[in-house]
């Protein structure tokens, strides 16, 4: 056996007069101190004659039972020292030629049963036994190495030109089983097509194709093996695919089946592709799905998409666009042309202009909204959308800036009828955004709305200061007044009227005027009672209840604290409201949707012998209710008093630029001038009005006419 050959050969050693010896004359002294000298050997010792021979029988049987799955006769233990004592008597380079040649003829022996193996049978069976192949020989050479450890620890690493044994059977796996082009046609053949059932919703060994790509990528042949053709493949699959679903599905649908084919394709990265194929092969699903469909992605759902405020699927678009090359410049351009498009609409037509305001508001709010929570709040996008909203915005001169004004002023009109302080506030600030894009307001105009904003801002400033002055006050009141206090001038003018306040209100009044003149001597108050809200508490059978109404309806609703029925007369006579007002106070109360008192005879209009009695049983869901004022309708010379405002701070613009051109120029054609201010006004204007504002100039002397060219001008210094 070969452990009694190496306890032979090791007693051999034992017993060679060079071994451990005696010194001479120490041993027989008691107590005395022994010394132990170890020499070198004079002569190496020999093998026995057939000690190798038989030593490598041994290893081969072993290493045959390893790939053969079949015991094996000796100690792992007893064949590692084996080769430790080969390795030390230089035998090394003929085992590990001949340890690589037996590993050879092994594999070489594999590949029949791939090439024999029947074309009929199925591509998963076939991927099955490659499996099974593959796990099987690197099983065996992890054995076989842990045997021939030693060696390849000593002499292989010694030698940086030898493959470690792990490494030489990777390379005859290559060479001899995965380099035959017929199985590895056959083995990625069959990967490919896994693959497609996967895509196409079918459920597959994943384990499976891991281990055999696993085993690609060990061998190196991952890429030009496999990674090509797959990609190639995937190429054509999302090309038709994409050009199929673009015909048959809303872009909604689409969007989101992109989104998931992304997740699938990563998901496949994970779960057995190796990590390099991810780059490649998402660049390859985004370039089929949405490069190539990009522009009729838009075309066919951007508007619906922002029509219908599709937060989610905007959100994805903005997200599947970065994703491209090119993606967001042509989403940019599309998303500025819907806003120019859109906006357009409502500037440009005139039957909507009494929901012009309110309808750039929203539409603005809207577009915020999409920036900002879609598309990740992307300076560009937003710098478009200002563009875009200055851009229709001035495509009607005059129009939105007179709506504005007027808009500006119902909503200061109204007060907390229709909101809170709050709301109204936001609502100001909003506007003036919008205001803002206008280029056709002349600096008068413009320096107009903004005191009406500064106003505001001064307003609320004075009222913490009045509210500190009531709380210092002996006779502090019941009522909480606020006031605004509006510059002449910056506002529209408002019909001055007399009305019969309670005494209470007037003492109020009276308060704030002492406060506030205290502050500002030499300043005027002019109450404006058209422009006055009120909060009232009432009570009704249903409970009580808050009414948010106008000044107007305050006095009115007040009277039923003191009587149970008045006429219109009556009416009229305790309050001082005008009578054209009055009916429309009367028939909002009474005629409305919330009829806080009962009208007799019952109609939708106000006559004069109607008498009215406060609706007890009046119910509401709302514990605050907004009783509207009905408005009276703008008259046709309110119509052209705004527009005539806005026209006439144009023309000192235009004046101004043409002084201001001729003064440098000092002699210019009439063409050549007109041409220069087209250049320089920012607003549209009528060649007519150029010439009217040219003859204004040369009346009043600042400009003259060429004596023999009438249409040259001279500047007149």
């Amino acid at each position: 056996r070969m452990a009694d050959d190496i306890r032979a050969n090791v007693k051999s050693l034992a017993e060679h007069s060079n071994g451990v010896t005696r010194t001479p004359g120490t041993a027989s002294k008691t107590g005395a101190s022994r010394k132990l000298v170890i020499k070198n050997f004079k002569d190496r010792p020999k093998l026995a004659d057939n000690y190798t021979e038989d030593t490598w029988l041994k290893l081969r049987d072993a290493v045959g039972a390893i790939q053969n799955s079949t015991s094996i006769k000796y100690n792992l233990e007893e064949l590692y020292q084996a080769v430790e004592n080969l390795c030390s008597y230089k035998v090394s380079p003929m085992l590990y030629k001949q340890l690589r040649q037996v590993c050879e003829e092994h594999v070489q022996a594999q590949i029949h049963q791939f090439r024999e193996y029947p074309s009929s049978l199925d591509s998963l069976s076939f991927l099955k036994r490659m499996n099974r192949c593959w796990q099987d020989h690197c099983r065996q050479t992890i054995m076989i190495r842990s045997i021939f450890l030693f060696l390849d620890r000593t002499y292989v690493l010694q030698n940086s030109l030898l493959p470690s044994i792990w490494d030489t059977g990777l390379e005859l796996f290559r060479t001899h089983i995965v380099s035959d082009s017929a199985v590895q046609s056959r083995t990625v053949d069959g990967i490919l097509e896994q693959i497609e059932r996967e895509r196409n919703g079918e459920t597959i060994d994943r384990s499976l194709l891991r281990s055999l790509l696993g085993m690609l990528a060990d061998l190196q042949v991952y890429k030009d093996s496999f990674e090509q053709r797959f990609l190639v493949e995937t190429n054509r699959l999302y090309a038709a695919e994409g050009q199929r679903l673009m015909q048959d599905r809303d872009v909604p649908e689409y969007l989101h089946h992109v989104s998931r084919r992304l997740d699938e394709e990563n998901d496949r990265v994970i779960s057995y592709l190796d990590q390099s194929t991810q780059k490649p092969l998402i660049s390859t699903v985004e370039k089929q799905l949405l490069g190539e469909h990009m522009a009729a992605i838009l075309q066919k759902g951007l508007s619906n998409l922002l029509d219908e405020n599709r937060v989610t699927e905007l959100t994805l678009l903005y997200q599947l666009f970065s994703k491209v090359k090119g993606g967001l410049p042509v989403l940019l351009q599309h998303w500025r042309e819907y806003i120019k498009s859109f906006g357009g609409e409502i500037v440009g037509t005139p039957e909507k202009d009494k929901d012009m305001v309110q309808d750039l508001l929203d539409f603005k709010d809207k577009m915020d909204n999409v920036a900002q929570r879609c598309f990740n709040r992307n300076e560009t996008f937003i710098n478009a959308m200002k563009e875009a909203f200055e851009s229709f915005i001035n495509k009607r001169p005059n129009k939105p800036a007179e709506l504005i004004a007027k808009y500006v002023d119902s909503k200061l009109r109204a007060g907390n009828k229709e909101a809170t302080e709050e709301e109204l506030e936001r609502i100001l600030d909003k506007i003036m955004i919008i205001f803002r894009f206008i280029h056709e307001c002349g600096a008068a105009f413009t320096s107009k709305l903004e005191g009406m904003f500064k106003d505001m801002e001064l307003s609320k400033d004075i009222m913490i200061q009045f509210k500190q002055y009531m709380q210092n006050q002996s006779d502090p009141s019941n009522i909480d007044l606020t006031v605004n206090i509006l510059t002449m001038g910056y506002w529209p003018s408002y019909t001055p009227m007399d009305v019969h306040l309670p005494s209470e209100m007037v003492k109020l009044q009276e308060v704030f005027k002492t406060f506030y003149l205290g502050k500002h001597s030499g300043r005027k108050l002019q109450w404006q009672p058209t422009l006055g809200h009120a909060v009232l508490k009432a009570e009704f059978k249903e409970g009580k209840k808050e009414l948010q109404v106008s000044l107007f309806q305050t006095l009115v609703l007040l009277m039923f604290n003191e009587g149970e029925e008045f006429t219109v007369e009556e009416i009229r006579s305790a309050t001082g409201i005008e009578e054209g007002e009055l009916r429309r106070t009367l028939q909002s109360l009474a005629c409305g949707k919330a009829r806080v008192l009962n009208k007799n005879p019952r109609g939708k209009d106000v006559e004069d012998g109607d008498r009215f009695v406060f609706n007890g049983d009046f119910k509401h869901k709302l514990f605050r209710i907004k009783i509207n004022q009905i408005q009276m309708k703008e008259t046709v010379e309110e119509q052209v008093s705004t527009t005539e405002r806005v026209f006439q701070d144009r023309q000192y613009q235009i004046d101004a630029a043409v002084v201001r051109i001729m003064k440098m120029r000092k002699t210019l054609s009439h063409n050549l001038l007109v041409s220069e201010l087209y250049n320089q006004l920012k607003f549209p204007v009528k060649p007519g009005d150029l010439k009217k504002r040219i003859e204004s100039l040369i009346d009043r002397d600042y400009m003259e006419r060429d004596k023999e060219s009438p249409n040259q001008y001279h500047y007149v210094a």
